[in-house]
């Protein structure tokens, strides 16, 4: 298994400005809640999936095998 960044850094900057602007949280999200904020509970427990490739729900980050 390994994380990475997303390879289109056009998408990294916009995410992480975007996470620049909300303290921390997933800018495609609109609640500030800690199941949001980076990295967000539904990608940790996708990366406890021994299943699951596949990004994140930002694009910010890719899991593969």
């Amino acid at each position: 298994m390994k994380i990475s960044l997303n390879e289109n850094q056009d998408v990294v900057k916009t995410v992480k400005e975007g996470l620049k602007r909300t303290g921390g949280y997933c800018p495609c999200r609109t609640a500030r809640t800690e199941e949001y904020k980076c990295m967000c509970q539904e990608f940790r427990d996708q990366i406890n999936d021994p299943d699951f490739e596949g990004y994140c729900h930002c694009m910010l980050y890719y899991k593969s095998k």
